[in-house]
């Protein structure tokens, strides 16, 4: 899940067993769901979900956690989420569990941390090969803003004006890096070329 400046959040999603087409037209009978279909396969798709509420995940992150996997099967869902101890994670899953009363805890687990997807040397170095100058200061700006803090320190607009930008610039430019990233990131680092 990404923030976006207009409020929302992308999520990502790999669907197989489905063609994408059918996911697509689902999304078109909810008010607060616009999909498209990044790429298609033999089996399934990627697909890019930009949500503005009444969706499990977009909740979970209103109150301060960082979901990590979504999966649906056969009409059952399962949604792994992180949370930081600042954000109070038994007061999370109470408010999570009122207001989706269907739900319920499966685990709970305490990490030190979260591992890194590369190490740092790597990490820069995709940076440097995969991202445009113009990406990596966006999304450098953006990151020292705080627009990836929760909840949001800036806006788009407000990291837009700093660069000097407008918000559909803006928006053009992070989007691009993070969707980068995020190939990068599930693919390895061969599959940003």
């Amino acid at each position: 899940m990404l923030p976006r400046p207009d409020g929302r959040y992308a999520e990502y999603f790999y669907v197989s067993g489905v063609e994408p087409e059918r996911v697509e037209a689902y999304g078109t009978e909810m008010e607060t769901v616009d999909i498209t279909i990044l790429a298609e396969y033999e089996d399934g798709g990627s697909l890019e979900f930009l949500v503005s509420g009444n969706c499990p995940a977009f909740r979970l992150t209103e109150l301060g956690a960082l979901p990590r996997e979504i999966r649906g099967i056969e009409g059952q869902g399962r949604l792994v989420a992180e949370i930081p101890a600042e954000a109070s994670p038994s007061e999370v899953v109470e408010t999570f569990l009122q207001e989706y009363p269907d739900a319920s805890l499966l685990s709970k687990r305490e990490k030190d941390g979260i591992a890194p997807r590369f190490p740092d040397a790597e990490f820069r170095q995709v940076l440097q090969k995969h991202l445009t100058d113009r990406q990596r200061e966006v999304l450098k700006t953006a990151f020292e803003a705080g627009y990836y803090e929760w909840p949001r320190e800036c806006t788009g607009e407000d990291v837009a004006a700093e660069l000097d930008i407008t918000s559909a610039t803006f928006s053009e430019h992070i989007q691009a890096a993070e969707r980068k990233l995020l190939t990068i990131m599930f693919n390895g680092p061969e599959a940003g070329h």
